[in-house]
């Protein structure tokens, strides 16, 4: 799923959807986003760091924690996908993904959602 997340966007997974390998999840990153190419014209890309991101989400197994969340960053011009460090901006967006793909149901108007950030190992409420 494609969403906006702050000043960032870029694409939202299920972690069950890539592959498990790292170096083959990467592979097809690399390719969704057009990478390595500076205008990124064969993929999703949008030529800049701030639009060549990755949110990768699955349901938590851990007590109190509804989603894990990975922040991957696509190197525009390089083939590199790098999980060194983590973007709140995408994190905005993670709470509605999980909600919109059935990870926690919606609960009246407004539902929080707590999220493991695996890049820092840290708790987030959105």
């Amino acid at each position: 799923m494609w969403m906006r997340g702050g000043t960032s966007k870029g694409g939202y997974f299920l972690a069950e959807d890539l592959p498990s390998d790292e170096a083959a999840r990467d592979a097809f990153l690399l390719r969704v986003m057009g990478s390595p190419d500076v205008r990124q014209i064969d993929g999703m890309g949008g030529t800049d760091p701030l639009t060549s991101k990755v949110a990768v989400v699955k349901r938590s197994e851990r007590e109190g924690v509804d989603v894990d969340y990975l922040f991957l960053q696509v190197f525009v011009d390089q083939p590199i996908v790098t999980d060194k460090q983590n973007c709140g901006n995408m994190l905005a967006g993670v709470g509605p993904f999980a909600i919109e793909r059935g990870l926690i149901p919606a609960t009246g108007e407004e539902t929080k959602v707590s999220i493991y950030m695996e890049n820092t190992g840290q708790v987030a409420v959105a």
